[in-house]
C-alpha cells in the first residue's frame, strides 16, 4: 500500500479525529490544517487563501471532514468554500481527494437546506471536486452513530434517495465513516465514485474493495443516479465562475 502525506481538514471535529488515528496507523503522514498549534498541525485558515500555501506544500492527498455550525453565510464560506480555497492552493500537482458531505445532500426541500441552504453548498463543493481533475471519493454518511451494537455491516447506496431528514435515513459509526474515507485514498476501484455510506446489521467488511468496485462511476459534475434537480444554467454566476476557474487548474 502506498503511503500518503495526508492533509486533513476538519481534523479538530469528531470524524475527524478518527480519520487522524486511522490514517496514522495506515503508515500515512498526516497534517492537520488548524488555526492553532499542536502535534501535526499546520497552521491555516480554510477562508483565507493566502493562509493556505504550507499546508498543502508536499501533500499527495487530502481528505475533507470539515463543516460550520453557523449561519448560511458560515456554511457557504466553509463547507463550499474552504474546499474550493484547498484545491486552489493545490493548483495542478497531482492530489488524491477524499471529502465527506452528508446524506440526503441533493434533498433541496427540507426544511433545513431551504433555512441554510447547506446541502446546496455542500453539494456545491462536491461538483469543484469533480470538476478538478483529481482523482476522487465523495463520501456521503448518515447519521452519525445512531447505530446499533450489531450494526456495522457496511452499504455504499448510490442516488441519495433517503430524505426523511432523521435516523431513518440510515446510521453509521464514526469510526466507519474514517475507515472508508481514509480506504478510498488508496483504492483504485474507489476513484471518481460518490456514495452514501450505512451500516445496517452484521459485521463489518475488512475488505472495501468490492464495494467501491461494484458503484456506478460518476460522469458530470454530479454523482452518478443523482436527481438532475440543480440546473448549472441556475446557479450563481460566482458559483459558475469558480468550477471554470477549477476546471482551468488542470486544463
Amino acid at each position: 500500500m502506498t503511503n500518503l502525506d495526508v492533509l486533513l481538514v476538519g481534523g479538530a471535529g469528531s470524524i475527524g479525529s478518527y480519520v487522524a488515528r486511522v490514517a496514522t496507523d495506515a503508515g500515512h503522514s498526516i497534517r492537520i490544517l488548524s488555526r492553532g498549534t499542536g502535534k501535526s498541525v499546520v497552521t491555516g485558515d480554510l477562508t483565507d487563501p493566502e493562509s493556505l500555501a504550507d499546508a498543502v506544500r508536499d501533500i499527495n492527498a487530502v481528505v475533507f471532514t470539515h463543516g460550520a455550525h453557523g449561519s448560511a453565510q458560515d456554511i457557504r464560506e466553509v463547507d463550499y468554500g474552504g474546499v474550493r480555497n484547498v484545491l486552489e492552493a493545490i493548483g495542478d500537482r497531482p492530489v488524491r481527494i477524499a471529502l465527506m458531505t452528508a446524506i440526503g445532500v441533493t434533498y433541496r426541500e427540507g426544511s433545513y437546506n431551504r433555512s441554510t441552504r447547506a446541502h446546496d453548498w455542500k453539494r456545491r463543493s462536491e461538483r469543484l471536486v469533480r470538476a478538478s481533475g483529481h482523482p476522487y471519493t465523495i463520501v456521503r454518511p448518515a447519521w452519525f452513530d445512531y447505530n446499533d451494537y450489531d450494526q456495522h455491516h457496511l452499504q455504499f447506496l448510490q442516488g441519495d434517495t433517503r430524505h426523511a431528514g432523521s435516523p431513518a435515513d440510515g446510521a453509521i459509526a464514526r469510526s466507519q465513516i474514517a475507515d472508508v474515507l481514509v480506504a478510498a485514498l488508496t483504492s483504485d476501484a474507489a476513484i471518481g465514485k460518490t456514495f452514501e455510506l450505512v451500516a445496517e446489521r452484521g459485521e463489518a467488511q475488512s475488505d472495501l474493495a468490492p464495494l467501491f468496485a461494484a458503484l456506478a462511476s460518476d460522469a458530470g459534475l454530479d454523482g452518478a443516479l443523482d436527481a438532475d434537480n440543480m440546473p448549472l444554467d441556475d446557479e450563481p454566476a460566482d458559483v459558475r465562475a469558480d468550477l471554470d476557474r477549477i476546471r482551468a487548474l488542470h486544463a
